[in-house]
C-alpha cells in the first residue's frame, strides 16, 4: 500500500525536478530550503551502489568521523573494566561498566547511541547481540568499537563519529548535520562520506559503482546530487 503523503511534502516534492541531479551545493540549499519540519531536522545522504550484498566481500561497514560532526548529542556507553573503565569515564563516556551495564541492557535500557567495549568484554556483552544487532548498536572492530583505545573510540563518538553500511539492496544511508548547519559545512561533512564510500569500492565490483546519490531532510524528499561535482 502506497504511503500517503501530506500537503506540505507535495508543496516540498514540486520543488525539486526529480530527472535532474543538481551539484552538490545547490542541492544542500535546495533541501535546507523547502525543509518544513518544525524542529531542527537531520540532513541524510544516500548512496545506491551497484553491489551483490550477498558476497561477503560487497558487504560495506565502517566508520568514519565528520569534520562538522552531526549536530547531536551522542550518548556512549562503553563495557571496561579497570584502568580502560578509567579511561572511558575520562574521556566523557556516559556510562561505563561490566556485567551490570549488560544486566541493565538485558532488563530493556536501550537509551544510549553508541556501544564501545574492550575486546576482553566482548565475551559478555556477546549476549546482547540479540538485543543491539537489530539495532545497529554492536560494539564490532569495523566500526571502531571495539577497541583498547577507548579514550579515541569515546573522543571521536563524541565528535561526530558515523557508521556507515550497506543494506540488502546495496544503499548506505548516513546522517551528515542538521538543517540549521551552514551550506559549507554540510558539504564539509557530505565530501567525507563521499570519499570513504568511493574509496572502499570493492574490487570485485564491475561497472557503474555508484548508481545514484540522494540528500534528504527527515520528512522532505529526496534530491539527486551529481557525483562529479563533489
Amino acid at each position: 500500500m502506497a504511503r500517503k503523503r501530506g500537503k506540505n511534502y507535495k508543496a516540498a516534492l514540486e520543488q525539486v525536478d526529480a530527472g535532474k541531479a543538481y551539484p552538490v551545493q545547490d542541492a544542500v540549499e535546495l533541501v535546507k530550503k523547502i525543509d518544513y519540519a518544525k524542529f531542527d531536522a537531520t540532513v541524510e545522504i544516500v548512496f545506491n551502489l551497484n553491489v551483490d550484498t550477498k558476497q561477503a566481500d560487497q558487504q560495506l561497514r565502517g566508520a568514519v568521523v565528520l569534520p562538522n560532526g552531526t549536530g547531536k548529542d551522542q550518548t556512549v556507553i562503553v563495557f571496561a573494566k579497570g584502568d580502560k573503565a578509567k579511561d572511558a569515564e575520562a574521556a566523557g563516556a556516559d556510562f561505563v561498566g561490566e556485567a551490570d551495564l549488560v544486566q541493565k541492557i538485558q532488563d530493556g535500557w536501550l537509551d544510549f547511541d553508541v556501544a564501545i567495549a574492550t575486546p576482553d568484554m566482548m565475551a559478555q556483552v556477546g549476549r546482547l547481540g540479540r538485543v543491539l544487532g537489530p539495532k545497529g548498536l554492536m560494539p564490532n572492530p569495523k566500526t571502531g568499537t571495539v577497541t583498547m583505545d577507548v579514550t579515541k573510540a569515546v573522543t571521536e563518538s563524541k565528535a561526530g563519529k558515523v557508521t556507515y553500511r550497506t543494506d540488502r539492496d546495496g544503499n548506505v544511508a548516513v546522517p551528515v548535520g542538521k538543517v540549521s548547519f551552514g551550506t559549507g559545512k554540510l558539504i564539509g561533512n557530505l565530501k567525507t562520506i563521499e570519499d570513504v564510500i568511493v574509496k572502499a569500492r570493492p574490487a570485485s565490483v564491475r561497472g557503474v559503482y555508484v548508481q545514484n546519490v540522494s540528500i534528504s531532510t527527515t520528512f522532505g524528499p529526496g534530491v539527486k546530487v551529481d557525483l562529479e561535482s563533489f
